[in-house]
């Protein structure tokens, strides 16, 4: 009963923190987030022992143990960076997002749409993720992301508020595959974030910083069944603003060898993750156990 209480308590000490940063111009909410942010990492031990340990599998024989604590430090801040951002999305609109995120590739986006088969877009926990919905929304373009409940009902309720001030609507990830088919047939975005250790979903092994790394099956699997094209994208923080990169379509392998293409696919766009991650570690959620499972021999 105490932890419910507690729940509570760090809920509506939270909305009132927000509404703080809100009160606040944006870039000065940025500037505050960020050195909270670096201060979370001291006292959170066990996401900055996390951050470090999977920096340490995927760098070890790159970079120092001061680059890799110097990264895990710079991920709390972009974190915090993007809380503060989601927080002020209803600041955000057609009138200014241009000056707030630039994107490159759209014209990905335009021919699977002119393809009439719907477009799946590939997003990972990378920069600031929750833009890209919003983005998409703001420029016109129809779709839905699928998404997790997250463990307290209030703050599910809250993201999803604002995610709603720009019309980026949830499918959750156990609901129907027959709502997700249903919007790709209807030749809208489907957003997907399939970049981390989930257990209860379908997932193969592939090869991720040369590790196995248990993987969602689903993208491939939806793109298979509908059609559709995977495109992968990422918001990435700059000095000022983002820049969403829009990659081109993946290239689907198709042998007759179902098992065998699953898993090849899922390494291709996984390869593309993994790419970009390389180039800007800060900007990747390393708290989160991406090798948890086991592949058995």
């Amino acid at each position: 009963m105490k932890y419910k209480y507690r729940r509570y308590f760090l809920y509506y000490l939270g909305r009132v923190f927000a509404f703080l940063v809100y009160l606040l111009p944006m870039s000065i909410g940025v500037r505050i987030a960020a050195l909270l942010g670096r201060c979370a990492y001291f006292i959170l031990p066990k996401y900055r022992k996390t951050a470090i340990a999977n920096l340490e599998i995927a760098f070890s024989n790159e970079k120092s143990p001061g680059e890799i604590r110097r990264i895990a430090r710079q991920v709390f801040a972009n974190l915090a960076k993007s809380a503060c951002e989601v927080i002020n999305f209803p600041k955000i609109n057609e009138k200014n997002i241009d000056r707030f995120v630039r994107i490159e590739g759209i014209e990905h986006v335009d021919r699977s749409f002119a393809a009439g088969k719907g477009t799946i877009i590939l997003a990972s926990h990378f920069g600031n993720w929750e833009l890209l919905g919003m983005t998409f929304r703001v420029k016109g373009y129809p779709g839905v992301t699928i998404g997790r409940k997250i463990y307290f009902y209030k703050y599910d309720d809250f993201l999803n508020k604002l995610r709603k001030s720009h019309d980026v609507n949830v499918i959750y990830r156990d609901d129907s595959p027959r709502k997700m088919l249903k919007t790709l047939k209807d030749n809208r975005i489907l957003g997907i974030v399939a970049d981390q250790d989930v257990d209860s979903v379908e997932g193969v092994f592939i090869n991720f910083f040369g590790k196995p790394a248990y993987t969602p099956a689903g993208p491939v699997a939806l793109a298979r069944a509908s059609h559709a094209r995977m495109i992968p994208c990422f918001v990435i923080r700059q000095r000022r603003g983002h820049i969403l990169k829009i990659e081109a379509p993946i290239e689907l392998a198709d042998t007759g060898n179902k098992e065998a293409d699953l898993v090849t696919n899922t390494q291709r766009w996984s390869d593309v993750i993994e790419s970009y991650i390389r180039r800007y570690p800060e900007q990747w959620v390393w708290m989160h156990k991406r090798w948890k499972t086991k592949k058995l021999n």
